[in-house]
């Protein structure tokens, strides 16, 4: 199946990471030209290296997306180095386990800034071309806990829901310009972050991190992880051509775990 997506240049935060980075390879084995945009700068060359030595376009860009200040100049530097942003993978980090209850207003702030607010305005930044051109992908990376809200990541489960929102509204105005805005939700994908989540819930617990793991598997009915190549396959589609009548949508990459319909 040919994703037509030859010379679509594509922007991905957090391109150094576990997911990030796999959605980057996925789009630029596609053939889009893809932007490796990450707060590591050395994570981002270690990315856009192993797309160029695999024989894809990449440019890294170390970018903070709460940066809200310098989000012109990066997105003037890829204009010049690859064109305009036709697809925008918004991946970002997520906040430490915390209950929902108890947190600090500047807590919240602090991520809702990181989080939703840098997501918004970056989006903003690149939807007038897209919409111009009358093509354009937004898609953006939540959490299964938007679905099923996940214990002890109370913050991280109403700050990204926030964003499904936002997508689920945005998807409605863009439409009929050629624009199409989903969010897709890794369940548990086998990247640095669901090691850590695994490591402190054995913590917390004071149980061994095998035997978490073993317990988080079972309850999937894959019975294993998902594959972060997995999760970045399903974002190239998502992007191609193929996908465009796909809108308005929260796509599921769990494995079957979450348990509502």
């Amino acid at each position: 199946m040919d994703f037509g997506l030859q010379n679509r240049t594509a922007l991905v935060f957090g391109a150094g990471g576990g997911l990030g980075g796999a959605i980057a390879r996925s789009l630029a084995k596609e053939g889009a030209r893809t932007v490796v945009a990450d707060i590591d700068g050395p994570a981002a060359e270690k990315t856009a290296a192993a797309i160029t030595e695999a024989g894809g376009q990449a440019l890294a860009l170390t970018w903070n997306i709460a940066d809200l200040a310098a989000a012109k100049a990066h997105l003037a530097a890829i204009r010049a180095h690859f064109g305009e942003v036709d697809i925008l993978v918004n991946n970002t980090g997520g906040p430490p386990p915390t209950p929902a209850s108890g947190q600090g207003p500047e807590v919240w702030s602090r991520y809702f800034e990181e989080m939703v607010r840098s997501v918004i305005a970056v989006t903003d930044l690149v939807l007038p071309g897209m919409r111009a051109r009358k093509w354009g992908r937004i898609i953006t990376s939540a959490s299964s806990g938007v679905i099923s809200p996940i214990p002890n990541l109370g913050m991280s489960n109403a700050l990204r829901l926030a964003l499904v929102g936002w997508s689920k509204t945005l998807a409605r105005e863009i439409g009929r310009d050629g624009v199409t805005a989903n969010v897709i939700v890794p369940g548990r994908i086998a990247t640095g972050r669901i090691v850590f989540l695994d490591e402190q819930k054995a913590k917390r617990e004071n149980r061994p991190v095998a035997e978490v793991t073993a317990e988080s598997t079972g309850s999937i009915p894959v019975g294993r992880y998902g594959d972060p190549q997995e999760y970045g396959d399903t974002v190239a589609f998502l992007a191609s051509a193929r996908a465009s009548y796909i809108t308005g949508s929260v796509i599921r990459v769990d494995g079957g775990l979450i348990p509502s319909i």
